[in-house]
């Protein structure tokens, strides 16, 4: 009797000693979750490889006399031709912004052949490194050169550049946040069709991501991680898409072992028992994965990986530990008005995933052939993906600095006006300056601030920025600079130039790494070397296939001009990652059957039907998760959330329905060679209840 007494209060004090930890803990370190947009950097020396020669230049520009220059360009344009009361009120301006700002000497404008357009490029060092200053220097240059009755006045430049991709980066957390908590909300009231069960997850999914944004703060000041306003949205889609899918499968199993057991509590200790491995294993092959990009040579990716990992970890704990406490404490009554009574027997219902896998499993070989087909023809798409995205192309709504570049553009076809930045040793700096001017392609160069090591050069091309043209000049000038005179060549098109190049070693680096992780963590979880190739082969499929529909929809439906340089490889990690989720749930309830002893067919179909419904809930709220991104002005962002949705919904409702599950039938039990399973003869099944359906309604 005292043991029995024992045991009640132990299940009583546990989910209220975890709550009460989870508050300690909310209470200890939520304020540090205010400062996590505080230490994320958005300047372009924040993403550029760590090697590259454009990093270098940004570098040693911050060390030169007055620190980083914040570079613009006023551009002043008449349609008619300017009038000399324009060109007036074009120097007073200018020497207004002289006034209020140091900007280290006099600017001269430089007018258009046609008469148009005159153009001031200006620089200060005043504001520093702060981005704070910086954006007021620029929202103050703005305000100080105003048009009017015909005259355009636009502020464009690398630092007016800068500021409005800063602005975007600013409402990225917030708007990310809110958008996807209304998505996640939408979708759980639908596949609970509870009015409070939604609520149990989703707040806990928030706890999550409060703990996870002060983890990424603690990571930045200990190791000096680098966290960017990409990295920040994907960590809160992360967290909150795949903490929801841990929630869906979880809940999933605790609803079936409450009509088993009579106590919550040990119903939630069966369900963790149950799923647990799962969850566990598909969390740490998102981890696995997006820890390899610690690889990368890219900033911003190497920055990625741990701020992402600690996002997939803060849901793993919230999920398998302040979840279960809730809803033990809770009680059955959570699952008003469907709740599942002690000793009762689901409403047996017609699983769309039964009749799905029958269909496929009449004509497997005919179904995977089909399949595999179609993702092949898909992936031809990535055939017509544009070319690399330039810097004008890589907002969904232009902003001022990109129409200010676009017009410098076109009347000024003569020359660049975005400038080639070149650092030569101070001592070398003439010899330097003097070989820039014979290069070919060079319009003009300038030598600008200097220290007692290194001297600055503004180099301008005859191309405009981001062309093939400029590309070759600024090729030439590394080739015939760097070994010789040991000067760097940067500045906005070079970090581009640098930018896709790192991307490209990245990716033969980091998608070996990602697969021989993901492989690693299959292979202990499933016993089997088959069915983890399997599972890899089957969403790398996916990410070809996810590719190449965006191939099909960004430049000709969407019309962007160009594809973001990251887009590859960032789409990689995630869609394998998450998929191999999908798989881990489906392969782990297949192997579960056939060790019951069920003929491979009959562990296919039964695992399909257990899990279907919770896979599918699970990704359409992961797609549409990350289909929250594809709201954002930014094309990359775009991007990236399109693909990845899309891989998602893809590798739900075909890939784990009807490939894996056909692949699976027609190699029987040597999917799970050569562990012990593919060896053992099939027994008969014991009777046993039949099975809860686990139906996209998650009941």
């Amino acid at each position: 009797m005292g043991a029995a007494k024992t045991s009640v209060r132990r299940r009583r004090a546990v989910p209220w000693a975890v709550l009460g930890l989870w508050l300690a803990a909310l209470v200890l370190v939520g304020p540090l979750a205010g400062k996590f947009s505080d230490v994320q950097q958005n300047r372009a020396v924040d993403y550029l490889p760590a090697s590259a020669d454009s990093t270098q230049v940004a570098k040693i520009q911050d060390q030169l006399p007055g620190g980083e220059a914040t570079s613009l360009v006023l551009v002043y344009h008449r349609d008619g031709g300017l009038t000399s009361a324009d060109e007036r009120t074009a120097a007073e301006q200018v020497a207004e912004i002289g006034g209020a700002y140091d900007l280290g000497g006099e600017s001269k404008g430089v007018p258009s052949a046609d008469g148009t357009t005159l153009m001031y490029p200006v620089s200060s060092t005043q504001p520093g490194q702060d981005e704070e200053a910086r954006n007021t220097f620029v929202d103050g240059v703005r305000d100080i050169a105003d048009g009017g009755a015909g005259l355009s006045v636009e502020v464009g430049g690398p630092g007016a550049l800068n500021t409005d991709m800063n602005k975007v980066f600013e409402t990225i957390d917030g708007t990310l946040l809110l958008a996807t908590l209304a998505v996640v909300t939408v979708l759980l009231i639908l596949i609970y069709r509870s009015p409070f069960l939604w609520l149990v997850p989703l707040a806990v999914a928030g706890v999550a991501a409060a703990m996870a944004m002060a983890a990424g703060y603690g990571l930045h000041e200990l190791f000096d991680v680098t966290i960017t306003g990409q990295s920040g949205g994907v960590m809160t889609i992360l967290v909150l898409g795949a903490g929801t899918d841990y929630a869906l499968l979880l809940i999933s199993r605790y609803r079936e072992e409450l009509r088993r057991h009579e106590r919550p509590y040990d119903a939630m200790r069966t369900a963790l028992r149950g799923c647990g491995p799962a969850i566990l294993a598909s969390s740490g092959a998102v981890a696995a994965g997006l820890l390899c990009l610690l690889a990368a040579d890219l900033n911003s990716s190497s920055g990625m990986g741990p701020v992402g990992m600690i996002g997939v970890l803060a849901a793993l704990v919230a999920m398998t530990t302040l979840l279960p406490a809730v809803l033990v404490l809770l009680g059955r009554r959570v699952f008003w008005p469907l709740i599942p009574a002690f000793g009762s027997v689901p409403k047996v219902r017609r699983s769309l995933f039964a009749a799905m896998g029958t269909s496929a499993t009449r004509r497997p070989a005919a179904v995977l052939a089909g399949g595999a087909v179609l993702l092949g023809a898909l992936a031809l798409g990535a055939l017509n993906l544009p070319g690399g995205l330039a810097q004008e192309d890589s907002f969904t709504e232009k902003p001022e600095s990109i129409s200010a570049m676009q017009t410098l553009a076109r009347e000024y076809p003569e020359r660049s006006s975005q400038s080639v930045t070149v650092i030569a040793p101070t001592d070398k700096a003439g010899a330097v300056l003097d070989k820039a001017r014979t290069t070919d392609g060079v319009a003009e160069a300038a030598a600008g601030r200097s220290d007692a090591d290194w001297t600055e050069i503004s180099v301008f091309t005859t191309a405009a920025p981001e062309t093939p043209g400029e590309t070759r000049t600024i090729e030439a000038l590394r080739e015939s600079l760097d070994d010789s005179y040991g000067a760097y060549v940067g500045g906005p098109s070079a970090q581009q130039i640098d930018l896709a190049d790192s991307q490209a070693r990245d990716r033969m680096v980091i998608v070996p790494l990602v697969l021989a992780a993901v492989f690693v963590i299959l292979v202990f979880l499933l016993r089997s070397l088959i069915a983890p190739l399997m599972l890899l082969v089957a969403v790398v499929a996916v990410w070809g296939a996810a590719l190449g529909i965006g191939g099909l929809v960004f430049g000709p439906v969407l019309g962007f001009e160009g594809t973001d340089p990251g887009l590859g490889l960032l789409s990689f990690v995630f869609l394998v990652a998450l998929g191999v989720d999908y798989g881990i749930f489906l392969m782990h309830r297949m192997r579960e059957e056939s060790l019951a002893g069920a003929a491979p067919e009959t562990a296919a179909l039964t695992a399909l039907r257990t899990t279907g419904g919770v896979i599918a809930s699970a990704g359409v709220v992961l797609a549409a998760t990350f289909a929250v991104l594809t709201t954002l002005p930014l094309v990359g962002m775009v991007e990236l959330g399109f693909v990845i949705a899309v891989g998602v919904l893809l590798d739900t409702f075909l890939v784990r329905t009807y490939l894996v599950t056909t692949a699976s039938v027609l190699l029987k039990r040597k999917v799970w060679w050569p562990g012990s399973l593919s060896r053992e003869p099939e027994r008969p099944l014991p009777p046993k209840e039949p099975e809860p359906v686990t139906a996209v309604s998650a009941h």
